[in-house]
């Protein structure tokens, strides 16, 4: 017995051999020729041949059910799978590989009987044989299916390539035949393509077995284990790699094997093959390619070219208009031609590979005029993304720059959802794109990679050629590139006169469009909102930036949401609401990871008024983190808001640390704006102010603040302590008196102005008084852990601090933190935050794996990801718990109880 049949013996009980014994044949088949023995004899296996127990599995089911159907594509592992099976079972297991002379019944049915008597089943001479080649008489099909059916044992037939059978009469008596033999026979058709057969009925009655092209393709671990069988080794990941581009295709995998042996690197050849210079190209153009008629050959050539396809598209390709029916045939018998539903198609993408190949061979120069005529069908039928990369492909840049303006679609270029593609897209687009839509693509290109210089010259180009009777939505779409650059510029009033624009235009632009893009009516509202912050106007800023945080639009406006609320934290934050800064700030992120961008994804503001709220509580270590997250962003050197949040966060966290030199300079935001912004020149003089402070130069630090007033509540606060901590207590009060009344000013403003005055009062001798105020500005400053007012406040404070009333007040918030007299203060423990720290799953699984003390490269390889993936996990996950180490992120993570 063989090793192979040993096998089976032990496994599945006795076996037949490999190749049946077949006996001597009585006589001839009805043309005179004689049988060819082979054709009944199991296929051999190679020593290559993976046994795939759940498809074995799967096929033990057709000895309960009449019949049975293995359906696949060539090259999918069909026979090999039934001949594996087939040996594994107790006789009589009859097999016929069928041929096209078979589509005659008489010979059909003669090889049939002949199976059947080569397997030990023989039919009796009641049944006899067909005489002629092109018929065959109803008594013999009728009494064949009655000794079947008298049968104690079934009879499993096996019909291989059953799609050679084309004659519907064969089909009809093979399903008669089928019928009346009962439990007496088990047919098995394996074939390409759909049998004539009423399966339909088969499968309402639960008399039917079927193992399709989805189960017939390897999974990755069947892959890896079919590669070792070739002597190649390949992570699972990798595998999975190739089942992807195969699709898991059997033939494509053995024959993608066999050539990376002969390779220096197999596995960089597996993972890079091309595939029209492989033996996958000779199987795939002699197996499927040539054997369809020339017209159907056409039009697999030219949709090549599509990633996806339709009767109507291949239509337009072909300039033909019978693709419906050819699409469908393709699809039935299984010529790697996928069908995604709702008649759309796809090729499989090795298919599509060779196909592309074959088709600048056979038809060099047309691959450009059906990418043409792709992308017009495709902009007439509203596919928007497939028109772009078609319309490039092509090299028609003013047809695509166009069918993107056109649309509305130009804001896209900044939601993150489509940015990398489109700038990717629009990047090979040379000088001969003439048209204003082009100048508009390339001015949204470079502004959203914050390339100013040359993005504000291509938008004055697009201006300049844009005629007043352009279509509305060219216009609107330059109106929006002209409100983004008026925030990178701070010019508020071209901001204003941009924004009007778009309202005026809006009523021209179809209101479809208007709904299909709400990402365009978002943007321009953050850019108006940011725009006005710059130059303090807050509460407009306010109104402009809460509409853009709650546009609607879903993914689509994700960013400018998050980007509109991280802005609206920083006011909450310039008006001393340190809380509320926090909550927004920390708001403005979950649904941005939710949508799949990466982190951080907005404009960074959030973070730096993480960091600044950071700093007003003592935890330095955490502000430091948070501002180091933001050093990279592109945004920080050109939009004025980031970078002066950045310079403001800088600088006060280096005034802290005593730095006062660099915290001078840290104060400038260092970007040219048209118009100045008061608070941002407010908060650079008090830095100066404090600076020189600190250095003992008191009048030089009230010469600093000269400038700033009541206007501007928090500057005006900040000056008044710094003026009374400079000994000049009039000068300080005033300044507090001067602000408005109606102001609506948070707890980091008006603590500091009851310590302010406190101060001043204790100076007058009203000790009462002052003890009164500190106690107010402990209760206000306890609710949000304010800590930094009262280790500015100096000695003076001490005192008040440890009498019982007021030290039960700042027990275990304040006082740990309280330096003792002549030492610096010292940073607090970081503490959690007010909202929640949420990481998504695979985050956590990086932070289990680092808190086991791996490697980055040994957790890339436990998760079976990139090195970079794993990278990407860390940081988001750094910036979430306000760290920048390995070490700090799981001690803050199991404080948090998320270790």
């Amino acid at each position: 017995m063989s090793a192979v049949a040993e096998t089976y013996e032990t496994a599945r009980g006795p076996t037949v051999p490999t190749v049946p014994t077949v006996p001597a044949v009585p006589c001839a088949d009805p043309r005179g020729d004689p049988f060819l023995r082979t054709r009944f004899a199991l296929p051999a296996r190679p020593a290559t041949f993976l046994r795939r127990q759940r498809l074995v599995d799967h096929l033990d089911q057709a000895r309960g059910t009449p019949l049975t159907l293995v359906n696949g594509a060539a090259g999918a592992g069909k026979t090999l799978l039934a001949a594996d099976w087939a040996a594994g079972l107790r006789p009589p297991v009859a097999w016929l590989t069928v041929e096209a002379g078979d589509r005659r019944p008489g010979v059909f049915w003669a090889y049939v009987l002949q199976a059947l008597h080569a397997c030990g089943a023989p039919a009796s001479d009641a049944v006899g044989a067909p005489a002629d080649a092109t018929e065959v008489d109803q008594r013999l099909l009728a009494t064949l299916a009655a000794e079947l059916n008298e049968r104690d044992r079934p009879v499993v037939l096996v019909l291989d390539e059953y799609d050679r059978v084309t004659a519907p009469e064969v089909t009809d008596q093979l399903e008669f035949v089928l019928h009346h033999a009962g439990r007496g026979l088990r047919l098995v058709l394996v074939t390409r393509t759909e049998p004539l057969l009423p399966l339909h009925r088969y499968r309402a009655a639960g008399e039917l077995t079927e193992i399709r092209a989805a189960e017939l393709a390897f999974t990755p671990e069947e892959a890896v284990a079919l590669l070792e069988l070739h002597g190649l080794s390949l992570p699972v990941p990798a595998a999975g790699a190739l089942v992807d581009r195969t699709r898991g295709w059997a033939a494509g995998l053995r024959l993608s094997a066999l050539a990376a042996l002969e390779s220096a690197d197999p596995e960089r050849y597996l993972k890079e093959f091309e595939a029209d210079r492989s033996t996958v190209a000779d199987f795939l153009l002699a197996e499927v390619l040539k054997g369809q008629p020339e017209a159907t050959q056409g039009l697999l050539l030219r949709v090549s070219v599509l990633e996806r396809f339709c009767p109507g598209l291949a239509n337009a390709l072909t300039l033909r208009t019978d693709a419906e029916p050819i699409l469908a045939g393709l699809h039935r018998d299984n010529a790697f031609v996928e069908h995604l539903g709702h008649s759309w198609y796809q090729l499989h993408p090795l298919f599509g590979e060779i196909l592309r190949a074959h088709l600048r061979e056979r038809l060099p120069g047309l691959e450009p005029e059906l990418h043409r005529r792709a992308a017009r069908w495709l902009r007439r039928s509203g596919f928007l993304p497939e028109t772009l990369a078609h319309g490039a492909a092509a090299g028609d840049w003013d047809f695509a720059a166009g069918a993107l303006v056109d649309d509305l679609a130009i804001g896209q270029f900044f939601t993150g959802l489509r940015s990398d593609d489109l700038t990717e897209l629009f990047s090979p687009m040379g000088p001969e794109a003439r048209s204003p839509a082009a100048d508009l693509v390339r001015a949204a290109r470079d502004l959203s990679r914050y390339d100013l210089d040359r993005g504000l010259t291509r938008l004055r180009h697009a201006e300049e050629h844009l005629a007043d009777d352009a279509p509305a939505a060219a216009r609107l779409s330059c109106a929006l590139l002209e409100a983004l650059a008026a925030r990178l510029t701070g010019c508020p009033p071209r901001a204003e006169k941009a924004a009007r624009k778009a309202d005026e235009l809006r009523q021209a632009v179809p209101a479809h469009l208007l709904d299909e893009h709400p990402e365009l009516t978002a943007l321009l509202l953050t850019h108006l909102g940011s725009a006005r912050l710059w130059v303090g106007r807050f509460e407009d800023a306010r109104a402009a930036l809460t509409a853009a945080a709650g546009a609607p639009g879903g993914a689509a406006t994700v960013l400018p949401r998050e980007d509109s609320m991280e802005h609206l934290a920083l006011l909450d934050y310039l008006n001393g609401w340190l809380g509320r800064a926090e909550r927004k700030a920390l708001a403005a992120v979950p649904e941005g990871e939710r949508a799949g961008f990466p982190q951080p994804s907005g404009s960074g503001i959030g973070q730096l008024v993480l960091a600044a709220v950071a700093v007003e509580r003592h935890e330095l270590g955490r502000a430091q983190a948070l501002l180091d997250g933001t050093a990279r962003l592109p945004s920080g050197t050109r939009d004025p808001v980031m970078a002066a949040g950045r310079a403001l966060a800088s600088a006060r966290l280096l005034l802290v640390r005593g730095k006062t030199r660099a915290a001078v300079e840290a104060a400038d935001p260092a970007v040219a704006a048209a118009v100045a912004s008061p608070w941002v020149a407010g908060h650079e003089a008090l830095v100066a102010s404090a600076a020189h402070l600190a250095e003992g130069q008191p009048d030089e630090a009230a010469e600093a603040l000269r400038g700033v007033s009541g206007d501007q509540p928090a500057c005006a606060v900040e000056a008044a302590a710094i003026q009374v901590a400079a000994g000049r207590a009039g000068a300080a009060i005033d300044l507090l008196d001067s602000i408005p009344t109606g102001n609506r000013a948070g707890p980091a403003v008006t603590v500091r102005a009851a310590l302010v005055r406190a101060r001043a009062a204790e100076g007058a001798g009203d000790t009462a008084a002052a003890r009164r105020l500190v106690a107010h500005a402990l209760l206000e400053a306890r609710r949000e852990r304010l800590r930094r007012p009262f280790l500015d406040a100096g000695a003076w404070i001490r005192p008040f601090l440890a009498a019982p009333a007021l030290h039960e007040l700042a027990a275990g918030w304040l006082t740990p933190g309280l330096p003792r007299h002549g030492e610096r203060p010292r940073p607090e423990p970081l503490s959690p935050p007010l909202v929640a720290v949420e990481l998504s799953g695979r985050e956590r699984d990086v932070l289990e794996r680092l808190a086991r003390m791996m490697s980055t490269e040994e957790v890339a390889a436990d998760l079976y990801v990139s090195v970079n993936t794993v990278k990407t996990h860390l940081k988001s996950v750094y910036r979430k718990l306000a760290v920048n180490r390995r070490g700090d992120a799981v001690r803050r993570a199991r404080d948090l109880g998320l270790l």
